[in-house]
């Protein structure tokens, strides 16, 4: 019986030291979101730190809360693609493990 806990202890501590070196790479891995069909982009990484914010100059105006919208949508898209490649990197990482598809990692 002992054998079995101490394979499954080393199975876990590989998968964290894999989680660990995946969130690493996610955090040099930037995506961009777009709205207003690219007059405002937003790049992020894939651990949702904000990088950078582009304003095409014919937005800078009168029309604030337009502007604020499409801020605001662009950095949901931005988000939903870091999400999207923090799932598929980190499916490599569960694979074989036996988790429920659809599990958010990490916890």
């Amino acid at each position: 019986m002992k054998g079995g806990i101490g394979q499954l202890m080393k199975q876990a501590q590989e998968m964290q030291a894999n989680m660990k070196k995946v969130q690493e790479e996610m955090s040099a891995l930037n995506v961009t979101g777009e709205s207003g069909g690219g007059m405002v982009r937003i790049t992020m990484s894939c651990n949702n730190q904000v990088k950078a914010v582009e304003i095409d100059d014919a937005l800078v105006g009168d029309d604030k809360e337009m502007l604020e919208d499409l801020i605001v949508a662009a950095f949901n898209d931005a988000r939903n693609k870091a999400e999207k490649t923090m799932q598929e990197k980190f499916s490599g990482v569960t694979a074989g493990l036996g988790l429920p598809a659809g599990l958010k990692l990490p916890f």
